[in-house]
């Protein structure tokens, strides 16, 4: 993967969010502590699981990360 899945989340912040991705990228943003230049699946989950109280379920970021993996297949 050639670029963080941060970065490849950013694309869907929104100033009104329509979905559960949307907001997700909103709160990442706010997040100065989100992991940024991670590429890896259980690093950014284990941070979520710790840290993303923003998160309603953990089911949004598998959704974005199911995403992030598909677009970054070469």
């Amino acid at each position: 993967m050639t670029k963080s899945f941060y970065h490849f989340l950013m694309k869907y912040r929104h100033p009104s969010p329509k979905d559960a991705i949307s907001a997700f990228a909103n709160q990442a943003y706010l997040d100065h502590s989100f992991p940024k230049n991670i590429e890896d699946y259980h690093e950014i989950s284990s941070y979520l699981e710790l840290n993303g109280h923003y998160l309603d379920s953990m089911s949004v970021f598998d959704e974005a990360w199911e995403l992030y993996a598909s677009s970054e297949i070469v």
